[in-house]
């Protein structure tokens, strides 16, 4: 197994074209019991909603940032290629959906896993799932898995940047701007 180094990789928006790889990223992942079903379509019309993380022109992570009100997004479909695991590829993709979801204004940000650890260590919270109607009315209640997911509901707050590389929160006025 091969690990890609954290400085090779460049985060950028996918676009209609990456949909097949990302589909695969999602399937392979899906396999291993992570993440929920993607149609191809969907990804396919929501492919800019996607950051990817490429190494060597290569899709090695995705995620999709979903807004689900005025006030709250999701991370959504967060799959990283099993050679790519260990080199925080993860970690980079959601500390760009957060920057993404503050720059557009959104208050939290959420993320329903069989992980809750992972999120944790990014700042993230678990809490009960009514906190996010949002999340049940708009994806949960049309769910084959609905009322017995095993998922965990997580959330933090976007008044505050996490470092990635400190593991921690900043004031969101001690962030870096956007460029």
């Amino acid at each position: 197994m091969t690990e890609a180094p954290a400085s090779r990789i460049a985060l950028r928006t996918a676009d209609a074209s990456d949909a097949k790889e990302l589909y695969e990223l999602i399937q392979a992942n899906l396999e291993e019991g992570h993440l929920l079903p993607r149609a191809l379509g969907e990804l396919t019309v929501h492919a800019g909603r996607f950051v990817v993380a490429v190494t060597a022109r290569r899709i090695v992570g995705c995620a999709e940032l979903a807004p689900l009100s005025p006030h709250v997004a999701e991370v959504r479909s967060l799959a990283v290629d099993g050679q790519a695991r260990g080199s925080r590829v993860g970690v980079m993709i959601v500390d760009e959906l957060r920057r993404r979801a503050r720059h557009d204004g959104f208050e939290k940000l959420c993320a329903f896993t069989h992980a809750p650890g992972y999120f944790i260590h990014m700042g993230f919270s678990i809490v009960p799932h009514l906190w996010l109607t949002e999340k049940i009315f708009t994806d949960c209640v049309k769910c084959p898995h609905f009322r017995q997911c095993g998922q965990y509901a997580m959330v933090v707050p976007l008044d505050v940047a996490f470092d990635a590389e400190r593991g921690y929160g900043l004031p969101a006025a001690a962030a870096a701007p956007l460029a």
